[in-house]
């Protein structure tokens, strides 16, 4: 009888052992998912620079598109949590189209080069940050479900595993896509 005592303990603290192991490799699924987004997004504040400079002269009159930028790449460099990222994302955006909306008045700015690579480049980076938010996204669903499903929840909560946040668009205009194509 002890021996079976003794196998259902062992058992029982192997099972613990498992659903925890498996918790943390989750989380840290989400914090790698998470930084891919961070770099992504980091790509595309560094690239904006190279493009307010080419288009800086085609809008004079938009000096507080180029000021707004400014304080958003201040504000990324500050920001911590993904809600605070995730809104200055969605500010970057808004701006980001009217820079581009810029280029359709302007021809001439169409036709150089210099902005066509870049533009090229900033829709690579649209794209490459709209899989990584989905992988994200993927990830952190995973994660959370684990937390509330029995028995995993009984160990998430044993050892104070946190639900992950979502990262999503906050309003009806974030949820547009950044127009980055002009070749119509």
């Amino acid at each position: 009888m002890g021996w079976i005592i003794l196998a259902i303990v062992i058992l029982l603290v192997l099972m613990i052992i498992s659903m925890y192991n498996n918790l943390v490799r989750l989380r840290q699924k989400v914090k790698n998912a998470w930084s891919q987004i961070d770099v992504q997004l980091q790509r595309r504040f560094d690239l904006i620079p190279n493009l307010v400079d080419t288009v800086k002269g085609y809008m004079k009159h938009e000096e507080g598109t180029l000021t707004k930028i400014a304080e958003l790449r201040t504000s990324w460099a500050n920001a911590t949590s993904v809600s605070e990222k995730a809104e200055l994302d969605n500010q970057l955006s808004g701006t980001l189209k009217t820079i581009m909306a810029v280029s359709e008045s302007y021809p001439e700015l169409k036709a150089n080069q210099n902005f066509s690579e870049l533009q090229e480049e900033l829709q690579n980076t649209e794209n490459k940050i709209s899989f990584s938010r989905q992988f994200y996204n993927d990830s952190v669903t995973i994660y959370n479900t684990k937390l509330e499903v029995v028995p995993s929840n009984i160990i998430a909560s044993m050892f104070h595993f946190e639900p992950a946040e979502l990262f999503k668009a906050e309003s009806e205009e974030a949820r547009k896509n950044v127009k980055v194509d002009f070749d119509n």
